[in-house]
């Protein structure tokens, strides 16, 4: 894996990226510091200087088989060799007909229905408007908010920035941009609170109040199964997920799941719906869908709600993306999740926790900790201040590891095929870094 940069080379490149590429979430007056990679391998990333990190992110948590991986790199090759693209309007092809009809069958409950799309944020989209025009098709005319939970991220496009928290969902400057929706209280609850919990029964109280009170509004609840992302990494009780689905039932209003963080196994189930034994009436997907290779979402609707669209005014879905099915997004997606599927992958998740809990466990004693917390392969250290990126960052990178912090978060969500060596390495260089974060800079 060795593709070094000359000093004046990596110079070169770093030059033209400060000068002309705006990357996510930062200033073009006051660039921060940008990494030169310059090739992947397994978990590795080398820089240009010929350094390698372990990479505890997977490219945002969708490179769930590591990098260069044989399979998925065979998988692009032959639909290479065969097509690289061709409109899905009126067109459709092997890759998008199977990879549809695999979904269908991995699915919880019974989604048969799959509208591909680009990326996470245009699939919540579209299922936020398949939501509002299954209500339409009824002669539902009122019902064109989303009830969303206050913690929860879903995307940068404007629909989707209109469900996440509006203090704390990095979308607040753009108040007043996007419709105004429903928010009840973020359930407190952890993961393995029990049927008796107090806390438990106030979260669904409270929830169950703020649907009842605007139900008659309501298109839909959205939310993230389980685990809120972005949002702030927070784990909440299945059984709170479970009552979200009776209530929805019984007020007539559809559920969205948004699994694009949690889908494809890091939580411990293929989808965090599971762990509640639910089913959503739509489900948005996407991150590792190919595995990291390629952008790719998709977005999958019960027969109920496709019905309700086809019979409406309309009698189709209004949206269309012009890479919609893209020949070789579809390939790999299908090598990718055939690959997850065919390993002990429930097995490697495990493992993994377990390596993240006693690995992450040493950071519960720092004084600048909050709070250290463990769902499959998600490990986070909450701190009780905001750090300081580019400087945690660059500690982190001098121990040879790699994870992208923000705000109070410092966390970790590897690859699938991370193994125990390299996770203790991983977190290691996490601790390590938390420990000296009060000393100065060399």
């Amino acid at each position: 894996m060795d593709q070094t940069l000359s000093p004046a080379e990596a110079a070169e490149l770093l030059a033209r990226d400060r000068a002309h590429a705006w990357h996510p979430y930062a200033s073009m007056t006051s660039p921060p510091p940008a990494y030169p990679v310059v090739a992947a391998q397994g978990v590795r990333l080398q820089l240009a200087d010929g350094r390698e990190l372990i990479d505890g992110m997977a490219s945002w948590w969708a490179a769930i088989h590591g990098y260069n991986h044989p399979v998925l790199n065979a998988a692009l090759r032959a639909q290479l060799d065969k097509m690289a693209h061709v409109m899905f309007g009126g067109i459709t092809h092997p890759a998008a007909a199977e990879l549809c009809e695999l979904l269908a069958g991995i699915a919880p409950g019974k989604l048969p229905h799959v509208f591909l799309s680009d990326s996470g944020s245009v699939a919540v989209e579209v299922g936020i408007k398949m939501a509002l025009q299954f209500h339409l098709s009824q002669g539902r005319s009122t019902r064109k908010r989303l009830l969303s939970l206050r913690g929860g991220y879903h995307g940068d496009t404007f629909m989707a920035m209109s469900v996440c928290d509006p203090v704390t969902g990095m979308h607040h400057l753009f108040s007043g941009a996007f419709p105004e929706q429903v928010f009840a209280p973020r359930p407190e609850a952890g993961f393995d609170a029990e049927a008796d919990d107090a806390a438990l029964a106030a979260d669904i109280a409270g929830f169950e109040a703020t649907l009842q009170a605007h139900a008659y509004e309501l298109a839909a609840v959205i939310l993230e199964p389980v685990v809120q992302g972005a949002g702030g990494m927070h784990f909440y009780s299945p059984a709170f997920l479970a009552a979200v689905r009776r209530l929805c039932d019984a007020h007539e209003v559809l559920l969205i799941a948004d699994e694009i963080a949690t889908g494809f196994g890091r939580t411990g189930r293929l989808f965090a719906c599971e762990h509640a034994g639910i089913a959503p009436d739509i489900l948005c997907i996407g991150k590792a869908l190919t595995g990291g290779y390629m952008s790719l979402a998709a977005t999958l609707a019960s027969e109920r709600v496709s019905r309700g669209i086809c019979e409406g005014e309309a009698g189709v879905l209004m949206h269309g993306p012009t890479f919609m099915g893209n020949p070789l997004a579809c390939s790999v997606a299908l090598a990718s999740i055939r690959l997850l599927l065919s390993q002990p992958w429930q097995r490697c998740v495990k493992a993994m926790e377990s390596g993240l809990r006693e690995g992450l466990a040493p950071a519960a004693r720092l004084p600048g900790v909050r709070e250290v917390r463990v769902l499959g392969g998600i490990g986070v250290v909450e701190m009780h201040s905001p750090v300081d990126m580019t400087r945690i960052q660059r500690r982190l990178v001098d121990r040879g590891v790699w994870i992208r912090p923000f705000g109070r978060l410092v966390y970790t969500m590897p690859p699938f095929i991370m193994q125990p060596d390299d996770l203790a390495a991983l977190t290691r260089g996490i601790v390590d870094t938390l420990e000296t974060l009060d000393e100065g800079d060399n």
